[in-house]
């Protein structure tokens, strides 16, 4: 690190160093604190960046008042600007700032890597003889017996690099999938054999921390000591599992009538992109994982970082992650995001569902999965299909499509000890359901969730399509008679709906019998009232989000097919929760509509008294 700060001598350096240095023993804090883990800001020094500059200019750093061995300021800041950023003045300035100041202790440097081990002083088990992409092909030592999914870490590096076997090429060659970028290898580079799959903690050390892949912590927050196990698990057999006919109410109003959600099982939100699969995970966490009182697991799969670390700040705010000593957090967030390599996104999900399992299978919890985006998980394994040199299948996804998303839906499940329900958006590409990845997700699931671009160009959000939308749940043993009725009147009044559309756009509403008028215009309400103010959009919308109760749900449904809000308009039912709200708005509408009436005749006789001053000045 200290390279960065070695300069050549120049009149300022020699100028102050008699001057500055005797007195480096008398430092006093400037009234600053630091804490030990800044939560919301990872890149946390001790020094400005103009500070930093300014210690670049000094050339004797025997008495520097840091750790000559830690980061002491703003990136190490860039020696090239020194010269051109900064006048003597400043610099010396600054530096005679830096000596009201003392050592504040250790920073927190965002790019450290946990649980990089030293080399073992053992030979090598393998060697790396090509690279091809996050393909490495390894040449084995004579008395390496690895198993296909065994991880292997390489040598000499500076973080951890590992990858696990994919298949056997040859004698003693094995080909790999790096779980990191590969830029840094090299063939002839040595790898140690791990003796078993990738392995990473779980348990509730886990709880509140931030990992990649591997389950090391992205989070600066020290080693996660905990139990490890493997992230290639079976699933469990037959008689483990057990059924689970329990409805997961969401205060979501148009999921919870038309697809509910069942408890222990498989959810699938299907949407193009920008249709508000994200925001609708993260408002079902806001409703359901914070008042759930048991434990979640969110793992991040191909998706943007900003949503990752906004999601991880919203937990800290709400109190579901807990930083401080001794807090009992409830979620553990594992993330390997679109900037990674396609072998971080094809694991990154078992790492989160191998966490999710334990705290089924051995503390007997009821956990909450989290997936964003299960589609990603499929796509990275077409790249590395690619990669490996397999033949394609159709529309050019990986001939094992079917038998990896198998190997992740069919250990979500519940059992007798817990169970795991697992939420999870899956990106539709061009908005085709009939794309082989989101077609051979859907046969998993229990509920699926399809996000509508046309509902979204309407402004109705969330835009969750009443027609396409179906679940296992949808039965009168499971949901009750009422609400099965309801949902079947609801859907046929948007299919009558969708029917009548075509006729109203050749013919006007003017050629519909009365019977059919009623039916368009109620479905039209009933449009307006499935859209809803969420909870995690109140700063984009300015509107409180609202938690709705079934009940309110199947009775405020009823009474608009019933003809009890015929004469309220339809405005009145958009972005509200329940229906206490919807007097409150119909009269907010109508007191809005009376002020811009009154504004109009204002306006209107302003302009007949400018007309009749016109003609009486004629």
């Amino acid at each position: 690190m200290l390279k960065s700060f070695t300069r050549k001598s120049n009149s300022l350096s020699k100028r102050i160093s008699t001057s500055i240095y005797p007195s480096l023993q008398s430092i006093s804090r400037r009234n600053l604190e630091f804490p030990e883990y800044h939560p919301k800001d990872l890149r946390y020094y001790h020094l400005t960046e103009d500070e930093s500059y300014a210690l670049e200019r000094m050339d004797i750093l025997s008495d520097f008042p840091f750790d000559q061995n830690e980061l002491p300021g703003f990136s190490a800041a860039p020696k090239y600007l020194t010269e051109t950023v900064q006048k003597d003045e400043l610099s010396e300035y600054l530096i005679t700032r830096i000596q009201d100041m003392e050592d504040p202790g250790p920073v927190f440097d965002p790019y450290a890597r946990f649980n990089k081990k030293p080399d073992p002083d053992t030979e090598p088990d393998a060697t790396i003889v090509a690279i091809n992409g996050v393909v490495v092909d390894l040449k084995l030592k004579a008395d390496v017996q690895c198993a296909v999914w065994d991880a292997f870490e390489v040598r000499g590096t500076e973080g951890r690099i590992v990858m696990e076997v994919a298949c056997w090429e040859g004698d003693r060659l094995v080909r790999c999938i790096t779980m990191e970028d590969t830029f840094d290898l090299f063939p002839g580079m040595e790898v140690t054999w791990l003796k078993g799959p990738i392995q990473v903690p779980v348990g509730e050390p886990v709880l509140g921390r931030v990992m990649n892949v591997l389950g090391d912590p992205d989070d600066q927050r020290g080693e996660i000591h905990a139990e490890r196990w493997p992230i290639h698990r079976e699933a469990p057999g037959l008689y483990d599992r057990v059924p689970s006919q329990d409805v997961l109410t969401v205060g979501i109003k148009v999921i919870d009538l038309i697809a509910p959600y069942m408890k222990g099982g498989k959810i699938g939100l299907f949407g193009g992109a920008g249709v508000g699969k994200t925001v609708l995970i993260m408002e079902l966490i806001n409703n359901v994982a914070m008042g759930h009182g048991g434990y979640s697991v969110f793992a991040g799969v191909g998706e943007r970082t900003r949503e990752g670390h906004e999601f991880y700040c919203e937990m800290i705010d709400a109190g579901v992650i807990q930083l401080q000593e001794g807090g009992a957090s409830k979620c553990a967030l594992v993330f390997g995001q679109m900037n990674e390599s396609a072998g971080v996104r094809m694991r990154v999900a078992l790492t989160g569902l191998t966490q999710a399992e334990y705290f089924r299978e051995i503390l007997g919890q009821d956990v909450l999965f989290f997936v964003d985006n299960i589609f990603r998980f499929t796509q990275a394994g077409s790249e590395v299909s690619s990669l490996l040199g397999r033949i394609p299948s159709a529309v050019g996804y990986q001939s094992t499509l079917e038998w990896e998303i198998g190997c992740v839906q069919d250990r979500i499940c519940t059992t007798k000890t817990g169970s795991i329900t697992s939420v999870q958006a899956i990106y539709v590409p061009a908005d085709d359901l009939t794309d082989p990845a989101p077609a051979t997700t859907f046969q998993h699931l229990d509920a699926t969730t399809v996000l509508s671009r046309k509902i979204s160009e309407k402004g109705i959000y969330p835009c969750v399509d009443p027609l396409e939308s179906t679940s296992r749940m949808m039965m009168p043993e499971a949901v009750g008679l009422k609400h099965f009725d309801t949902t079947q009147r609801v859907i046929q009044h948007f299919q009558k709906n969708n029917a009548l559309a075509d006729i109203i756009a050749i013919l006007g509403m003017d050629e519909l019998s009365e019977e059919d008028k009623a039916i368009v215009y109620r479905s039209r309400k009933m449009e307006k009232f499935c859209a809803q103010p969420f909870k995690v959009a109140e700063v984009f919308t300015g509107l409180p989000g609202s938690f709705v109760p079934l009940t309110d749900t199947i009775q405020g449904f009823r009474d608009i097919m019933d003809g009890e809000y015929d004469d309220t308009p339809e405005l009145a039912f958009y972005m509200i929760g329940g229906t206490e709200e919807i007097s409150a708005k119909a009269e907010k509408l109508r007191l809005e509509q009376e002020r811009l009436a009154k504004l109009q005749a204002e306006r209107e006789e302003k302009e007949a008294a400018k007309q009749r001053a016109v003609e009486a000045g004629k």
